[in-house]
C-alpha cells in the first residue's frame, strides 16, 4: 500500500535524526513547510472542518516531547506515546479526533530511540512482566509504510525487553513483519467490523478479508494475536450484521487463531466534535449520533444507554459461545 500525501510540515530539528533525514529524501519531491511545533500548526487548526479530508493528506514530522505513561487495565499495563500519533485514515468514530479535533492528521515522531530507551528502563523497572501499548496513539502498521518503525522496534525489544509490546491495526501491511525474530514478545491484535460498517464507517482502512488474512499470517508466524470487534455500533439491523461477521469469523480465522487467540468487544463512543466534522465533511454517510440509543458522556461525548449496552453483552457472549468458543473474551467495554 503506498500512502500519498500532499505536503510535509516539519521542526526543523527533526531532520538532525536520522529517521527525519530519511522522510527527507523520501519525500524530497513534496513541499516542506518549517513549523516551531508540531501541536501548533496555525493554518492548519483554522482550516474549516470541511477540510478535514485535506488535511488528512499531510504528513507531520517532529520531535516527540511528552513521554508520560498512563496506566492501562486491559490487555495492556501501560499506554505508550510512541512514534506517532492520529492517522491518515477517516474513521467517522476515530476517537483521536476527540484529542486532536480536525487536526488529527499523522504525526511522526523521528527520535524512536530515544522512546524505546524509556521503554526498556521502565520495562526492567517493573516487578512483573508486564505489557506495554504502543498504538494507543495511532496505527503503527499504517505508519510503518511511512517510516519502517515497527521491524527495528519489535525486534529490538524482542532482544532487550523482559514483557511484551502490543498494538491494534485496522491495515492489512504485515508482510515486512513476517519473518521478524520477535521473540513472542509482540502481541499483535487486529480490529475487525461487519464489510458493511467499514465500506460506509472506516473510510481508508484495509478491507475485511485481507485483516482477516493478516491476522492468520501473524499467527502462523509465532505472534501471539487478538481479535477486536470494535467499535461496535448499533446501526439498525445491527444483529444480522454482527452475527454475519461472527459467522464468517469462524469460517475464515485459522485454527491457530480460533485456538490461541483472545477477544476484545469495545462499543462505540461517539462525540460532538465527530458530529461536527462529519457533518461538514462527509454529508450524506452514515449518521453514527443516535440520540435515542445513546446518552451523554462527559465533555460532549456520547455513549450508549445501559439498557442497549446491556443487550449488546448479551448478544455478543452468546454469539461467540455458539460460535468462537476456544477464543477468550477478555471483557466488553
Amino acid at each position: 500500500m503506498n500512502v500519498d500525501f500532499d505536503a510535509v510540515y516539519y521542526e526543523p530539528d527533526a531532520l538532525e535524526y536520522p529517521l527525519g533525514q530519511m522522510l527527507s529524501q523520501r519525500y524530497a519531491d513534496l513541499p516542506w513547510i518549517p513549523v516551531e511545533s508540531h501541536n501548533r500548526i496555525p493554518e492548519l487548526s483554522a482550516a474549516e472542518n470541511r477540510e478535514f479530508p485535506i488535511l488528512k493528506r499531510h504528513l507531520i514530522v517532529g520531535v516527540r516531547k511528552t513521554h508520560a505513561y498512563s496506566q492501562n487495565n486491559k490487555v495492556s499495563n501501560f499506554l505508550v506515546p510512541y512514534t506517532s500519533s492520529g492517522c491518515r485514515a477517516m474513521c467517522l468514530y476515530c476517537y483521536l479526533v476527540c484529542n486532536y479535533n480536525k487536526c488529527s492528521y499523522l504525526r511522526v515522531f523521528v527520535n524512536r530511540e530515544q522512546m524505546m530507551e524509556r521503554l526498556l528502563k521502565k520495562d526492567a523497572a517493573t516487578p512483573e512482566l508486564c505489557t506495554f501499548e504502543l498504538g494507543s496513539n495511532s496505527d503503527l502498521v499504517l505508519e510503518n509504510v511511512v517510516t519502517n518503525n515497527l521491524p527495528w522496534t519489535i525486534e529490538t525489544f524482542g532482544r532487550e525487553g523482559r514483557g511484551s509490546i502490543t498494538f491494534p491495526t485496522k491495515f492489512d501491511m504485515v508482510e515486512p513483519l513476517l519473518q521478524l525474530d520477535h521473540r513472542g514478545k509482540t502481541i499483535f491484535r487486529m480490529s475487525v467490523n461487519p464489510e458493511e460498517v467499514i465500506r460506509m464507517v472506516e473510510l481508508g482502512t484495509s478491507p475485511l478479508p485481507t485483516r482477516i488474512q493478516a491476522l492468520n499470517n501473524m499467527a502462523k508466524a509465532g505472534y501471539p494475536v487478538g481479535l477486536l470487534i470494535a467499535p461496535v455500533i448499533l446501526l439498525t439491523g445491527w444483529k444480522e450484521l454482527y452475527g454475519e461477521l461472527i459467522e464468517r469469523l469462524r469460517v475464515e480465522l485459522s485454527d491457530q487463531v480460533k485456538r490461541e487467540g483472545f477477544l476484545e468487544i469495545i462499543l462505540m463512543t461517539y462525540s460532538f466534535v465527530h458530529n461536527a466534522i462529519n457533518s461538514d465533511a462527509f454529508p450524506g454517510l452514515v449518521p453514527l449520533l443516535d440520540r435515542e440509543k445513546m446518552t451523554g458522556r462527559g465533555r460532549g461525548k456520547y455513549c450508549y444507554r445501559t439498557e442497549y449496552r446491556e443487550e449488546a453483552e448479551t448478544f455478543f457472549r452468546t454469539m461467540l459461545e455458539d460460535k468462537l468458543p476456544t477464543m477468550k473474551l477478555l471483557y466488553i467495554s
